[in-house]
């Protein structure tokens, strides 16, 4: 029988990619080419708002994210939606060629998009590097084991003022309402209303 979960001893790092208008976390980022003007591939799930805002971009960043990163960083662009929310208003950034990073990051990159290649689940963009910097060395670049080891304390969820949060137990997107709609599908993930959990103060 295959177990899904294997794919989590994949070593990778953690990112934040951005672009005009939105955001989202990232694992699935590579290097594909060296030189001067590298090209750096990352996948991007379909099912994603970021995945729109990238389709129509010229350009997007990745901040990579530390070990200590604050995990309202994993909150905002991991566990809510840029279709609902203004994910830089509350954070530290700056804007490196047009598109916003972190200020909590151990550096950057900035791409220029030059290709896309599309399959059934993702779409792999690829850009190449126009600018980047190391921003802090005093941390360790946060692993995709390292944030499954941690996700419950990275993935703490804030409830809204008045609102209940429904916290999918798969991807951890936060829906908040009084129920979960009876046809409602998770954003990220794309699954029900029975993998919603009721989040307990």
């Amino acid at each position: 029988m295959k177990n899904s979960k294997i794919t989590r001893k994949i070593t990778q790092g953690m990112y934040i990619l951005t672009t005009e208008g939105g955001g989202c976390v990232v694992d699935a980022v590579a290097r594909v080419s060296g030189g001067e003007n590298s090209l750096i591939a990352v996948a991007v799930a379909k099912n994603n708002h970021t995945h729109t805002l990238l389709q129509q971009a010229e350009k997007f960043g990745l901040s990579i994210l530390g070990e200590q990163a604050h995990p309202k960083l994993i909150e905002t662009f991991g566990f809510c939606s840029s279709r609902d929310l203004d994910k830089f208003a509350n954070l530290k950034t700056q804007e490196i060629e047009g598109i916003k990073v972190l200020e909590d990051a151990l550096g950057y990159m900035i791409m220029k998009k030059v290709d896309a290649i599309e399959n059934d689940t993702h779409t792999l963009f690829i850009g190449e590097l126009i600018e980047g910097d190391i921003t802090n060395e005093s941390d360790r670049p946060m692993s995709y084991a390292y944030y499954q080891e941690h996700k419950e304390d990275l993935k703490k969820v804030t409830t809204e003022q008045g609102k209940t949060a429904w916290v999918c137990t798969v991807c951890g997107y936060v829906y908040y309402g009084d129920e979960v709609p009876d046809d409602y599908r998770c954003p990220l993930c794309g699954l029900g209303k029975e993998y919603f959990k009721k989040k307990e103060d």
